[in-house]
């Protein structure tokens, strides 16, 4: 098994790019919901990813409704500046979903309010910034929660 980073409507190719090389570096599963921002031919795509795109298990979905959908089984955690819990207030298992906005809106309020028990943030500054950088933001939390599963197949 793996984690799963969902990537809701990205709209920056390099936020997406440098996350796909995060997940080839840790064997997580890369998410796209479209409709995407970018084509996934896109240069700058592809330069952030560098060559690791082959080993990049990817998945591209038309909504997330279709990826709750497919993986009903399985527990999603939603990133929010608008969260009340912090992501290291959770205890992250292996397979679990980490879902992530695009960069202008975050995730829509819909789905933040089909996920009230899941919502969780980074803690930071909001009188100098609204939010974190998305592949950073990406890279902190998977590293919690492979932190918590004690790296499985890293070494």
């Amino acid at each position: 098994m793996a984690f799963h980073i969902v990537l809701v409507e990205p709209e920056i190719p390099a936020n997406t790019g440098n996350i796909s090389r995060t997940c080839a570096a840790t064997g997580t599963w890369l998410h796209l919901v479209r409709p995407l921002g970018f084509n996934t031919d896109d240069r700058t795509l592809k330069r952030a990813g560098l060559d690791y795109w082959p080993s990049v298990k990817l998945e591209y979905h038309d909504s997330f409704a279709e990826v709750k959908e497919r993986y009903s089984g399985a527990r999603f955690f939603l990133a929010t500046t608008k969260a009340t819990k912090r992501y290291t207030d959770y205890e992250f298992r292996d397979g679990d979903f980490l879902v992530f906005g695009k960069e202008t809106k975050g995730l829509a309020p819909d789905i933040l309010a089909a996920h009230p028990d899941s919502l969780m943030r980074l803690p930071m500054d909001t009188s100098a910034v609204r939010s974190l950088n998305l592949s950073n933001s990406a890279a902190i939390i998977l590293y919690e929660a492979l932190r918590q599963t004690g790296f499985p197949g890293l070494t």
